[in-house]
């Protein structure tokens, strides 16, 4: 049991979700699970986490949390092993910090103390955006299932890390993996869409899907795949299909312009819209 699926915790509704998630997630994976929580004391010059005097209602809080968490953890998935950890610092730095060492880090879509923000906080959006491996924003009840996994397919290689974690999310979920590619007609102002062939585009389209998964699907011959090949903007095409979804799998980038040094805009948009928990896979 060498894999370590991190969790971030502030004892909020939604962080007892993505305790949750992570357990199961790390019950299917075989894999150690690590709570973390962090202080940060920084802004009020608070004397430092690392020897708290008896009294100090922010340790005992946080032990509290930790403690809760752990809980949680052990009534949802009683084989899995544990550890919990306590640090001084904000939060996307801590979680950041442990990515190196952990096969995955998962976070509530809300939260508060140590893990604030809405969907695309600063700790959802700092982490997704540096931390290598898989970053989870789990927004769905972890008990709602619906038997389909997602993934964005990008034309480019950076994409294949995200192929790889949706395929084994499958896998392990004895899911069907659906792979959608959406695409939109050259836009030109003064060429009239009808100049364009549409259906001969659409096919072209729908090769390049194939070419893309047909390792894949020899890699991975147990994992039911749909090529779901739709003419619409990439976070549209994935936002309507993530309610129908377990996990949403994007990679950190865009292809072309799309792409930014730390989110594309389709990462973005996904974390924004999508109406179930997002994975975000960087290379």
């Amino acid at each position: 049991m060498n894999r370590v699926i991190v969790v971030g915790t502030d004892g909020s509704a939604a962080a007892t979700a993505a305790v949750e998630w992570a357990a199961d997630d790390a019950a299917r994976a075989m894999a150690r699970l690590c709570i973390v929580h962090a202080v940060d004391r920084s802004p009020y010059e608070i004397a430092k986490f690392s020897n708290p005097g008896p009294d100090d209602a922010v340790a005992l809080s946080a032990e509290s949390v930790l403690a809760d968490a752990e809980m949680v953890a052990r009534k949802r998935q009683p084989g899995i092993d544990i550890t919990s950890e306590l640090f001084q610092g904000a939060a996307a730095t801590v979680l950041r910090g442990r990515a190196d060492s952990a096969g995955e880090i998962v976070i509530g879509g809300r939260g508060l103390g140590g893990f604030p923000g809405a969907v695309l906080g600063s700790v959802s959006t700092h982490v997704a955006g540096h931390a290598h491996g898989p970053v989870v924003v789990v927004r769905s009840d972890p008990d709602t299932a619906y038997g389909e996994i997602v993934v964005g397919l990008d034309d480019y290689h950076a994409g294949e890390p995200a192929l790889a974690y949706a395929f084994e999310q499958a896998l392990l979920r004895a899911c069907t993996l659906r792979a959608v590619y959406a695409w939109q007609p050259p836009a030109h102002a003064h060429i009239p869409e009808s100049a364009h062939d549409l259906g001969e585009i659409h096919a072209a389209r729908c090769r390049i899907a194939a070419g893309i998964l047909l390792g894949w699907r020899q890699r991975y011959p147990q994992v039911q795949v749909i090529e779901d090949v739709r003419r619409a903007h990439p976070v549209d095409a994935l936002a309507g299909v993530s309610a129908q979804a377990d996990l949403v799998v994007v990679g950190s980038q865009g292809r072309g312009a799309i792409g930014t040094v730390m989110l594309g805009s389709v990462t973005l948009g996904v974390l924004y819209h999508a109406r179930s928990s997002v994975a975000v896979v960087r290379p």
